[in-house]
């Protein structure tokens, strides 16, 4: 049964309802132009909950191209557990961040076409996931944008990775009849706004992912 992420949230509440569903992790959003942006002092808040909810289930905080300012609060106790690079970050500056701050790094690559899945072989041995998502102009990820599963059947790069892009209860069993990611991330599709999550769509994109234990 692949893991599910759940991310882009912005309410504690929602947070540990959700974690508390059994999901594997979730997602919060530090990348300022993004419509789920959440302040930093209410990321500590949302982590918080996640763990007293679930404490397996893994805080992942997400950010783009971030600069020296900004490794103090990416580091180990800062209530998240991962580090999502949804920038141009390079695989040595993956490995070097995961280096620096001593904490896990995701990094996600957005696909044009199949050729970008060369891009997996470069990063594979510099990070400790990889997330994968369909390239959007001017957007980083939330999108909903399906990736055609054809490019991806027999994908295996090495290291855990993700699916991104058009998760939703009704697609499920095409997704995984096709492709055996390790994961599966989802925002858009369980949402009434950008950052305002379904209660009751989560909830049934789990019971539909359980069905595969």
């Amino acid at each position: 049964m692949p893991l599910l992420k759940i991310c882009g949230l912005r309410q504690p509440d929602q947070a540990a309802a959700i974690a508390g569903m059994g999901v594997g992790a979730i997602g919060v959003i530090a990348v300022e132009t993004s419509p789920r942006f959440v302040l930093p002092e209410l990321r500590t808040e949302l982590f918080a909950a996640v763990k007293n909810a679930q404490p397996s289930c893994l805080g992942v905080v997400v950010v783009a191209d971030p600069q020296a300012a900004d490794l103090a609060w990416l580091g180990c106790g800062n209530g998240h557990d991962i580090v999502q690079l949804h920038g141009q970050e390079s695989a040595e500056r993956c490995q070097e961040l995961r280096q620096s701050l001593g904490i896990k790094v995701w990094k996600a690559l957005r696909l044009r076409d199949p050729g970008d899945l060369t891009q997996a072989a470069l990063y594979a041995g510099h990070v400790d996931g990889l997330l994968l998502d369909a390239w959007v102009a001017d957007q980083l990820g939330g999108t909903g944008q399906r990736l055609p599963l054809a490019w991806l059947q027999g994908f295996n790069p090495g290291v855990p990775w993700w699916l991104a892009g058009g998760i939703a209860s009704h697609a499920i069993a095409d997704i995984l009849s096709q492709v055996q990611p390790n994961g599966l991330d989802v925002s858009s599709s369980v949402e009434k706004s950008p950052g305002n999550k379904d209660l009751e769509g989560v909830a049934d994109l789990v019971r539909v992912v359980n069905q595969y234990s």
